[in-house]
């Protein structure tokens, strides 16, 4: 028996769409023959029939799919299938594609035989070269653009064009090492999420160049909650370095009791003037802090920069940081009629969150990439043929 090859199909009101698409998929089957192709649909009990169009096209395909469920956002829909079909079809690599019909199903094929040599994780990129996205508006292509940034800035990942893409083909092995129920995301900030998990788990990389096409039917199903979801997703990533970030905790109230410390043996011992001294103590909590930080938290970094320049942004930042703290403080205690303590610790850990984000994206910005690798492809769908390039 061949091993599958599943190809899961998120919808919400994809009638008309998946008319179109689910037959384009399975004409792409005879130029996969080393697999058995599958088509699960993940519908979000869509009201506009797209499940009957799903089961009548399912008397045509006896490979064709259907599971059901409530609505509750893309990454929702895609974790269910993920783990319907790992657990059900047992495939040996899974894509993920959008039902509206802006996915070319022509590329299945080539990213099955990438999948087939030495590449755990097929990217249809719109933004890598070669890639397009000729129906997009001026600001859409400048969202994903700031929104791949933003994943590869915040999140740590390695240099990947299209950090967002929807269209992708992954090796089952890669897939079952992943926690992806655990992943907060709902909306289209799972596919985000799911990549940095991905690369976590080792996962080998390849863009494949394409273009975005028109979609000739529904309408988008992009909310206001997935352009709000999306940077918290991207601070959150970051925040999954649990174990620096507990250091860096850790160090922060070193520094607070460094403060305290040198300003009550400069006030009470040696007879400082408290505006002289409150200074001298917050400095020398700082290079504090900034020691601690830099042979135990960031330790295993490789970080490039050179020592004088790290010390300086890390006074850069402590500076902004305070700056946040007390801005959110006024904020809340004179137009939140918070109370000043609870104000305070609000301050402190929104000062502490900031410091630790650009510290540890700015100063100790580390040039090795995640456990996974990449590599940027210039290919055609006839790569499997022989007639194409990658560049490392």
């Amino acid at each position: 028996m061949r091993p599958k090859a599943c190809v899961i199909l998120p919808t919400y009101n994809e009638a008309e769409n998946v008319s179109n698409v689910i037959p384009e998929i399975f004409a792409q089957a005879p130029a996969i023959p080393t697999h058995d192709l599958h088509v699960l649909v993940v519908d979000d009990n869509s009201p506009d029939g797209t499940q009957h169009v799903v089961r009548t096209l399912m008397k045509r395909f006896q490979n064709l799919h259907l599971i059901t469920g409530p609505k509750k956002g893309l990454g929702e829909a895609y974790k269910r299938g993920i783990d319907n079909a790992i657990k059900r079809l047992s495939p040996d690599i899974v894509f993920e594609m959008d039902a509206d019909g802006q996915h070319d199903p022509s590329l299945i094929p080539l990213f099955a035989y990438l999948a087939n040599h030495g590449f755990s994780l097929v990217i249809g990129s719109r933004f890598a070269p070669g890639g397009s996205t000729p129906d997009f508006s001026r600001g859409r292509k400048v969202m994903s653009l700031v929104g791949s940034w933003m994943i590869r800035f915040l999140g740590g990942l390695p240099r990947i064009h299209d950090c967002t893409s929807g269209f992708r083909c992954i090796k089952a092995e890669v897939l079952k090492k992943c926690e992806f129920r655990f992943l907060s995301t709902r909306g289209y900030s799972f596919q985000s999420a799911a990549l940095w998990e991905l690369l976590q788990n080792g996962a080998r990389v390849i863009e494949v160049p394409m273009t975005f096409r028109r979609r000739t039917h529904g309408e988008s199903k992009l909310t206001f909650r997935d352009l709000v979801e999306f940077p918290l997703n991207a601070v959150k990533l970051r925040f999954r370095q649990s174990e620096e970030f507990i250091k860096f905790a850790l160090v922060g109230i070193s520094g607070l009791l460094v403060n305290l410390g040198i300003y009550v043996l400069l006030t009470r011992k040696i007879g400082f003037n408290i505006a002289l001294a409150s200074p001298v103590a917050i400095e020398l909590s700082i290079l504090s802090n900034y020691f601690l930080n830099d042979v135990w938290t960031f330790k295993y970094r490789r970080v490039t920069i050179p020592v004088y320049r790290r010390l300086l942004r890390f006074h850069v930042v402590a500076a902004l940081a305070g700056s946040l703290n007390y801005v959110a403080f006024l904020m809340l205690v004179y137009f939140m009629d918070v109370y000043d303590i609870p104000a305070n610790v609000a301050g402190i850990l929104i000062g502490m969150l900031v410091n630790y984000s650009l510290n540890s994206i700015w100063t100790w910005h580390q040039s090795r990439p995640m456990s996974g690798s990449t590599v940027a492809c210039r290919c055609s769908p006839n790569y499997h043929k022989g007639r194409s390039t990658m560049e490392q």
